[in-house]
This record gives structure tokens, sequence and C-alpha cells, in this order.
């Protein structure tokens, strides 16, 4: 549903924008880098941890991303500009 009310991405976007927008990107990198460490976690013990976990916070991640660009929806998403200044 959030997903549905977001501009289509056409370009990077950059952590930050509202206090709360920016506190969902840094939720979400903290997933994402739990997610990478599960990842190289089941590389070395698959047979005894569920592999679902990883896709849980691949998914996760996904969440938070979305509702940080939905956080800022009224000022507008930061955008990466090749070459440009923020």
């Amino acid at each position: 549903r959030f997903l549905e009310e977001l501009e289509k991405l056409r370009s990077f976007i950059l952590p930050g924008g509202t206090p709360g927008a920016a506190l969902l990107h840094q939720a979400c990198t903290v997933v994402r880098r739990a997610e990478r460490s599960t990842w190289a976690a089941l590389e070395v013990h698959g047979e005894v941890m569920n592999a679902l976990t990883a896709t849980y916070l691949n998914r996760l991640s996904d969440l938070l991303f979305i509702l940080a660009r939905s956080a800022n929806k009224e000022v507008g998403d930061v955008l990466w500009v090749p070459g440009g200044e923020r």
C-alpha cells in the first residue's frame, strides 16, 4: 500500500530527509548489515540454520526503505545527482 503512493524511482536515493525518514534509513542500513552477516553465517553453518532468516531480513530492509520514502513524501526524497551537489 505504501509503495503504491510513491513515485517510481528514477535515481538513487540518499539517506536523509525528515528526522523520521533518516532514522528509517539508518534502521534499513542496520538490517542490511544483519542480512549480509546472516548470509555469511549460512555459508558456514547452513545445515543448522534456517535460510528464511536471511530472506526475512531482506524483506524487512525493503519495508524500511519504503517507509523511509513514505516519511519523505511531503518534502521529497534526497536524490543522488552524478557529479552534482545535494
